[in-house]
């Protein structure tokens, strides 16, 4: 189960609003990564499965799905990945996110 670490209920209001923001964001962001990573896995174990059908019959048809799912698996690891600006687990990611948001310029308004 991830961990939460809840904003100061005593903090400035404006200070309490950019934890809120930055949270939600590192926590998109996180799920956006873990999102491709279960991308990853599927498409390794499918092709791979249809890989072994394709060469069992003796035939290259699996070259096919693999190249164009792959073509849509990096698509997706390009948006993820080069939009956010950085795998592993979900708490791992999400304290990474959370360390990124805090240390941009004006992450405190």
């Amino acid at each position: 189960m991830p961990s939460t670490t809840l904003p100061d209920p005593c903090a400035r209001p404006s200070a309490r609003h950019a934890a809120d923001t930055n949270e939600r964001l590192a926590r998109r962001r996180a799920a956006a990564k873990l999102g491709w990573l279960t991308h990853a896995t599927v498409y390794a174990l499918v092709n791979t499965l249809l890989l072994t059908v394709s060469l069992a019959g003796g035939r290259g048809w699996a070259l096919f799905p693999l190249l164009g799912w792959g073509l849509g698996l990096a698509v997706h690891g390009a948006v993820v990945f080069l939009a956010t600006g950085g795998a592993g687990i979900y708490d791992r990611m999400l304290r990474a996110e959370r360390e990124r948001i805090a240390r941009q310029p004006g992450a405190g308004r």
